[in-house]
């Protein structure tokens, strides 16, 4: 007997495609010492940071999409092993400044090589991540993603 068709597809189907990315993204990277959410934040915070600035927790977290309260764990976390540095900000008393050590940009940079063979084998499938497929796929998942939603929306009846 065939298993029952999932209530909503798609949405059945992304869940178990993420399931299986984020696995597969964690097991590349144990022999690095990562988890999938730390190379996130890794890596995110590596890009972030390439005109040489150091960004604020909450720019992180606006970029990952990742809870501001999420990304101040996996910081601190970050920060305990050495591959990040945390510094008050300056300007804002509130704010926390992040920049990656000479270690962490070094385990970063191996990372993101591993997870970009990991990535290429992932999209064999749909003929390689350079495919005209695979980039149609890219397209499909930013236009369900939608432009990012304001992360402080103004309470109502504020001045913009």
């Amino acid at each position: 007997m065939a298993p029952p068709e999932p209530v909503h597809p798609h949405g059945h189907l992304i869940w178990r495609l993420s399931l299986r990315w984020r696995v597969a993204v964690d097991r590349a990277l144990t022999s690095l010492g990562l988890t999938h959410a730390q190379y996130v934040a890794l890596s995110s915070l590596s890009a972030l940071s390439a005109d040489g600035g150091a960004p604020s927790q909450r720019v992180l977290a606006d970029h990952t999409g990742l809870e501001p309260l999420y990304v101040s764990k996996l910081a601190r976390g970050l920060e305990a092993t050495g591959l990040i540095v945390r510094e008050p900000d300056p300007a804002d008393t509130r704010a926390v400044r992040l920049s990656l050590t000479p270690q962490g940009a070094e385990v970063t940079a191996r990372s993101v090589d591993v997870v970009r063979q990991l990535v290429a084998q992932l999209l064999e499938p749909l003929g390689g991540a350079e495919s005209p497929r695979a980039q149609q796929f890219r397209e499909d998942l930013s236009t369900l993603l939608g432009p990012d939603p304001d992360p402080d929306p103004a309470p109502e009846g504020a001045a913009p």
